[in-house]
């Protein structure tokens, strides 16, 4: 797998509050896979699913990005996230 490197995500890891910064698809993909808080979720499938196309080249690293803090917030896990830099 390659590592595609985007300005960190920040989350709630589900142990006591503790946070996690996600800066890149391999992380995201990992955390959405094994970490999750929900079973299920639209926006939770919408996230795998850009992380694999992201990993194939079909949408940008940003796109998975906006995609993975969508399903954080309707997981209400998102805490905040790095400023993107134009």
């Amino acid at each position: 797998m390659r590592n595609l490197p985007f300005p960190y995500v920040t989350v709630l890891t589900g142990d006591a509050d503790k946070t996690r910064n996600i800066s890149s698809i391999d992380e995201a993909a990992e955390f959405l896979l094994y970490h999750w808080p929900l079973p299920i979720g639209e926006k939770l499938s919408a996230a795998r699913q850009a992380c694999i196309e992201a990993l194939h080249g079909k949408i940008t690293c940003t796109r998975a990005r906006d995609t993975f803090i969508e399903a954080a917030k309707e997981a209400d896990i998102y805490v905040g996230q790095q400023i993107l830099k134009h």
